[in-house]
């Protein structure tokens, strides 16, 4: 038991580690101001949920929307209703609190981050659907996960696993639909 224990503090230290040296070397008027206007794009999904809808609309991109749209409410079941309250991790400024949040405090756990699994969820999909989207998508998820981390809102390896687990969801929500329009769309 002890071991585990000795883990999970070495982890604690080095996710403060990074925290602190985003905090005390990128923190900046300009940052401070844009960051939370990018992790608003990751506030509910709702960015990306738009995005899905959107594409539903038109038949060229239906299949995409409809992927994107399984692979958020797969990450909705794993992240928010299952991993968080599971996992039940405490937010960092909980921990270490901050002297000027930029951010409200969140209500729920820490573990895993909602806004990179969403945002990993949309981007991937993009991603492996048509290059010219995914690209800029993944690049904006990629700053919603990182803006998670500048607001000291999520540790590092919340973020990290949200990443993995958000792509590992949209690969699966691709094959997913891919195999029901291979069976049913005929």
């Amino acid at each position: 038991m002890l071991c585990i224990s000795s883990f999970i503090d070495t982890i604690y230290d080095l996710d403060f580690a990074i925290l602190d040296l985003i905090a005390e070397n990128l923190r900046n008027g300009f940052l401070d101001v844009i960051m939370p206007m990018i992790t608003f794009l990751g506030d509910g999904g709702w960015f990306w949920i738009a995005c899905a809808v959107i594409m539903l609309f038109f038949k060229r991109t239906r299949k995409t929307g409809i992927m994107m749209g399984l692979s958020l409410v797969c990450g909705l079941i794993l992240c928010n209703l299952t991993l968080k309250p599971l996992v039940a991790r405490v937010r960092p400024y909980d921990l270490r609190p901050v002297a000027n949040m930029l951010t409200e405090p969140m209500h729920d756990f820490s573990f895993p981050s909602g806004h990179t699994i969403a945002s990993f969820e949309g981007a991937v999909v993009l991603l492996i659907r048509d290059k010219r989207f995914g690209i800029p998508a993944t690049v904006l998820a990629f700053l919603i996960a990182f803006s998670r981390l500048y607001l000291y809102v999520h540790y590092p390896t919340d973020v990290l696993a949200s990443i993995i687990l958000g792509s590992l969801l949209a690969v699966f929500s691709v094959w997913a639909v891919n195999k029901l329009y291979a069976r049913f769309a005929k």
